[in-house]
């Protein structure tokens, strides 16, 4: 099967560049350029496209109000390309709040070093939300708000890659889809939870369900560009009932309080009892991991200081991060559970885990709060 892309983005060159590196792939094909968002809203409906790749900054119309008209038009996955700055980490997130299913920087050298990698992270990303289509459950708009505008002054990190090319194993699986948990009685002292494509929109749904009284710690783990997490981590913060912050050096983790791995560096934590200390590392491109946070380093980290004593939630994303972090928490007893398929964006990262029997459950997206709670119980 073909899939017929619309390029839409201000500059002539840009989206000449863009229908050169999609048309390579035997799986696509760009069927029409848009210059802004009003323009993109007619040739969708000119030419019905599969999946659109949207500029965020355009004249007449701008790519957050074109992503709000299609989805009230003629939903569509949407890709949206962004600058690496405070204000450009600002209005993607609204555009993903909006309806778009995932992002990438506009400058190709921070997606990648190498020019080739970055048009086949590319290609890759088109190629499996356009499979994906619209057939995702999405969180309704009217449970998100928009959050203040975040203070610029930070300096520009590169964009480490935020998945892998993969989207997943196709092995089916054994564990059944439930909407709700009977608790099973376990103690625990964190929750975490990793999350990629589809992971800022997923989060922010469960997250905003857990009460201020949560009597324990949260970890989180989502790929995100480093000049994103603050953003994001403020966002989450403003629709939360408890605080959320970007992870610093130094934190001591705080019952009822969130902690977001910063991107391009690892969140490790290390001490004992209540004195659980975080500790930031930087991440060098010679470092044997691919994620820049990873699911895997950040989950493996727990067991030194909580054993097994962990809830570990797999979100929405591409590839497999997380799944030896979550199988070394499982055989120290840790309850591991997987978001559902009808519900993720891309079905990667929790049908790594599901299909080698690592989660003992998968659950939409709309009822993983409530489980949480029912398991983990509040105070």
């Amino acid at each position: 099967m073909v899939f017929k892309v619309l390029v839409v983005d201000d500059s002539t060159f840009y989206r000449r560049r863009v229908r050169e590196i999609l048309n390579e792939d035997r799986e696509l094909e760009v069927v029409g350029e848009a210059r802004n968002g009003q323009d993109a809203i007619d040739k969708i409906m000119a030419l019905s496209p599969d999946v659109v790749t949207m500029d965020v900054e355009m004249p007449i119309m701008d790519g957050i109000s074109a992503v709000k008209a299609i989805m009230e038009k003629k939903p569509l996955p949407i890709l949206m390309f962004s600058s690496l700055t405070h204000h450009g980490a600002q209005a993607t997130l609204d555009a993903l709040e909006a309806g778009a299913i995932d992002f990438l920087p506009k400058n190709f050298e921070d997606i990648a070093e190498d020019r080739r990698e970055a048009a086949l992270q590319l290609r890759t990303k088109v190629r499996l939300i356009a499979r994906r289509g619209t057939g995702i459950q999405r969180p309704s708009l009217s449970s998100l708000r928009t959050s203040p505008a975040m203070p610029a002054g930070a300096p520009k990190p590169k964009f480490f890659r935020s998945s892998s090319l993969l989207a997943g194993r196709a092995e089916s699986t054994t564990q059944p889809t439930v909407s709700k948990v009977v608790a099973s009685g376990k103690n625990y002292k964190c929750l975490a939870i990793g999350a990629s494509t589809g992971g800022p929109v997923a989060l922010q749904q469960v997250l905003s369900k857990i009460p201020a009284n949560f009597a324990y710690p949260i970890f989180l783990v989502q790929h995100m560009p480093g000049t994103f997490t603050q953003a994001f981590a403020q966002r989450l913060n403003s629709h939360c009932k408890f605080p959320v912050k970007e992870a610093e050096q130094g934190d001591i983790a705080k019952p009822g309080h969130a902690y977001l791995a910063p991107g391009g560096k690892q969140m490790i934590m290390e001490g004992m009892g209540n004195q659980i200390r975080i500790v930031v590392t930087d991440a060098h491109q010679s470092d044997k991991v691919s994620y820049k946070p990873s699911v895997d380093l950040t989950f493996e980290s727990l067991l030194s200081v909580y054993g097994g004593d962990v809830l570990g939630v797999i979100l929405t994303g591409m590839g497999a991060d997380g799944k030896e972090g979550c199988r070394k928490l499982k055989e120290k007893g840790a309850t591991i559970w997987a978001q559902d398929k009808a519900t993720c964006v891309v079905y990667g990262m929790p049908q790594a885990v599901a299909a080698a029997n690592i989660a003992e459950k998968n659950i939409p997206l709309n009822d993983i709060a409530d489980c949480i709670l029912t398991e983990m119980g509040s105070r």
